[in-house]
């Protein structure tokens, strides 16, 4: 191999799979308890979740140039050219960062390759077209090649998602007091996506949490038609039941073979609350 992928935490694969796809991934922090954390679907996660529930409060910070220079260094300095596929420009600064390392870096080592590429994509989306990229470079991709796909099919990579509280996407201005409370109230669920600018968006709204979990299977159906999608995954807020449901429901409607569950990491998690659950396939567009 002559380039290392890097990527970060926004990615929310586990570190099982990363060394099985022999991908690095940076972290993000969470500050949460007074103590600064390293994002993540293992160690805590349980804990921030529990937390979380109870009503403690978690913030969170991006990946800052410094941090994104040391791991782009430790692949620098054993001659490989880097590739990192980074957590979306819409929702973090993380992306920059990475584009501020890689140019000081780009005067160190002017024989090798850094490419920094946003995915526009957030937790396993942004995991799922990982694992896809590490598909085409074991298939024989360079570097170029590989970010050059990346960027061509990155808006192909489809984030359907859905909160069980209102109440965070209040506080993280998505959604005004009143649409909360009486959202709430009527036990109104959010359909959202992430956009082509990677940003996320409130789609529609569905009367209780079975018809918002369905209608993200849905959008699987409409969306993934002639897409070879042998494997979808989904991310849940601590709520493994809902995630299983959506899985049968995405092999019942869409005949795919595989679908991967994981966690919600810590950041993302912060920002939408437990119950969140998403899905995420390829599609005709997002």
């Amino acid at each position: 191999m002559s380039y290392q992928i890097i990527t970060d935490s926004g990615c929310d694969l586990p570190k099982e799979m990363l060394n099985e796809l022999n991908v690095r991934a940076v972290p993000l922090t969470v500050n949460f308890r007074n103590n600064a954390m390293d994002d993540s679907v293992d160690e805590g996660i349980k804990d921030v979740y529990a937390g979380l529930r109870a009503g403690e409060a978690a913030t969170t910070s991006a990946i800052n140039p410094d941090r994104w220079g040391k791991e782009m260094e430790s692949a620098l300095s054993q001659e490989l050219d880097v590739l990192v596929i980074a957590f979306s420009s819409g929702l973090s600064t993380t992306y920059q960062s990475a584009v501020i390392a890689a140019a000081d870096l780009q005067e160190k080592y002017p024989d090798r390759k850094i490419l920094v590429v946003d995915s526009l994509c957030a937790s396993l989306g942004q995991g799922l077209l990982v694992w896809y990229a590490c598909k085409m470079r074991d298939a024989g991709m360079t570097v170029d090649e590989l970010a050059a796909w990346v960027t061509e099919n990155r808006l192909n990579l489809c984030h359907w998602f859905t909160v069980d509280d209102l109440m965070y996407l209040k506080r993280g201005g998505r959604i005004s007091a009143t649409t909360a409370l009486v959202g709430t109230m009527l036990q109104i669920k959010p359909v959202l996506h992430v956009d082509n600018e990677g940003h996320l968006i409130n789609v529609s709204k569905t009367r209780g949490r079975k018809a918002s979990i369905q209608a993200l299977a849905q959008k699987a159906v409409e969306l993934g038609d002639g897409f070879d999608n042998e494997v979808m995954f989904i991310c849940h807020g601590d709520c493994i039941e809902d995630a299983q449901y959506l899985a049968s429901l995405a092999k019942e409607k869409c005949g795919v073979k595989e679908v991967i569950i994981g966690y919600t990491g810590a950041v993302i998690g912060s920002h939408s609350g437990p119950g969140t659950l998403a899905l995420f396939f390829m599609g005709k567009n997002r």
